[in-house]
């Protein structure tokens, strides 16, 4: 799960050198919250003795900074890393980086860690290095794993090669957030609805499975907030919409108000960060219905009907802040 907070921090065709400092203050803020609960959550885990940070030299060192990134504590309590993953093939080194090499929500996840007196690194694997990379891992007390699903074999390196790895990790001892088992057994899309309720959810996180759930959740939870919407199907960010009302109309508490079908929306898509505009009413039809006459002109290479063979098949979007 990212923190949406943060999307400013990444690269895309019209802000190719977005970096940490690009989030505004009150975005900042929340997404500091949010590292701050994971922190704590962290320290409350962990148990056993530790000493000073890790040395990394045996590992290329990919990002170009660390910007944003506080100071490590002289003597943590424990010691972690933040494991990445760069494509090389891709631009920017895959659509969820910013300018610098490292995922756009990295620094706000591992300062959350040295608030609570933890050490967290950033650390990038590479499918050449695995051996050292693991090595590495071994001399932490903990793991947190920001790899989205797809990049590491886009990179040219397997999964399952990477997974069974962190899951011998597990077996010395040494956390793995989250573990390559509850990836598989956790991580569908809508697990973010489970927990909604919850203090670390949010209760506008909304899951859809028939088209008149998405268009009346959808309605009420865009004019509230910034949305993320996420197709069930597919990796890498194809289908997941990062959406604003070009208006700006926002109301003050959620369920204050609905959008109207010909409310404008400003939409980027994740897989490759292009941008399109369209009416409420469309983007409502192209996620039901795909390109019809009544969604308008897509540039996206996806298709769209995402609710298609209902949640039997895998039809399904989740949306989130």
């Amino acid at each position: 799960v990212g923190i949406s907070k943060c999307l400013a921090a990444y690269c895309k065709d019209d802000t190719p050198n977005a970096c940490f400092t690009d989030i505004a203050p009150e975005d900042l803020l929340e997404a500091e919250r949010y590292g701050k609960i994971m922190g704590q959550k962290a320290i409350s885990i962990v148990g056993g003795p530790s000493f000073a940070p890790v040395s990394v030299a045996s590992i290329t060192r990919v990002a170009k900074d660390d910007l944003g990134l506080l100071s490590q504590p002289a003597k943590p309590k424990f010691m972690g890393a933040l494991a990445q993953i760069y494509v090389r093939s891709q631009p920017y080194g895959g659509s969820d980086k910013s300018s610098n090499g490292h995922r756009y929500d990295s620094i706000p996840f591992a300062n959350g860690m040295i608030k609570s007196g933890m050490s967290c690194q950033l650390i990038h694997y590479t499918h050449q290095e695995h051996e050292e990379f693991f090595d590495v891992c071994k001399k932490f007390d903990f793991i947190i794993v920001r790899c989205n699903p797809g990049q590491i074999k886009a990179d040219g390196g397997s999964q399952e090669k990477f997974d069974d790895s962190m899951r011998m990790i597990r077996k010395l001892g040494i956390q793995v957030w989250p573990s390559p088992d509850v990836m598989e057994f956790m991580g569908a899309k809508d697990a973010l609805c489970k927990v909604a309720n919850l203090n670390i959810g949010l209760p506008d996180t909304l899951a859809y499975y028939s088209p008149a759930e998405f268009e009346a959740g959808f309605k009420k939870t865009m004019a509230f907030q910034p949305r993320v919407i996420k197709q069930n199907r597919g990796s890498a960010g194809e289908g997941i919409w990062i959406i604003k009302l070009k208006s700006g109309n926002y109301c003050k508490t959620f369920g204050e108000r609905s959008c109207s079908d010909d409310e404008v929306l400003d939409l980027m898509e994740a897989n490759d960060n292009h941008s399109e505009e369209h009416t409420v009413g469309e983007f409502i039809e192209f996620c039901v219905n795909g390109r019809t006459g009544k969604s308008g002109t897509w540039t996206s290479k996806g298709t769209g009907k995402y609710l298609e063979g209902g949640k039997e098949a895998g039809g399904q979007l989740v949306d989130q802040r």
